[in-house]
């Protein structure tokens, strides 16, 4: 077991349908902590550099403009192997595949529209890094070293 850290978004849809907290709540009842957080519009060029791996993909302009949409939520989630354990809560990326019990499972829709009726981008609701050094690289394109919190919960003094 290793603690680590993960981003996490929470992307327009999420937002939008007012899962926030319930979002929140799923990894805090598993014991994982949010050592850093906050909500912003999400740029072109801050997406675009998120995205970078996929700038060769047709879905990358789908990508963009979706998590540009609206307001996001992002997060570090820090825990006992986070990486895989968020992933596990958050389930796989194709809604359709999402088993009940996970966060894509029980919310996500397979269709999204705009207030204008244009579809965009995957309404998966929540992105997470896909690897501790995916997680390194987001975590220093989203926040700063000063906005992350230290703390410890208290059933982690009785954790290995």
């Amino acid at each position: 077991m290793t603690i680590e850290r993960t981003l996490v978004i929470l992307k327009p849809d999420a937002v939008y349908r007012g899962l926030i907290g319930e979002i929140i709540k799923r990894f805090e009842q598993r014991g994982l902590k949010i050592v850093a957080m906050k909500m912003l519009w999400v740029s072109k060029e801050h997406a675009e550099k998120h995205y970078e791996e996929h700038k060769d993909k047709p879905f990358f302009k789908g990508l963009v403009e979706f998590i540009t949409s609206g307001p996001v939520v992002a997060m570090i989630i820090e825990g006992a192997d986070a990486v895989e354990n968020v992933r596990k809560i958050v389930g796989p990326t194709e809604p359709k595949q999402a088993p009940p019990g996970t966060i894509r499972g029980d919310f996500a829709h397979t269709t999204y529209k705009r207030a204008d009726e244009k579809q965009i981008g995957l309404p998966n609701l929540i992105h997470a890094s896909g690897s501790k050094e995916e997680a390194e690289r987001e975590i220093k394109l989203w926040f700063k070293d000063e906005e992350i919190i230290d703390y410890q919960l208290p059933h982690e003094h009785h954790t290995i």
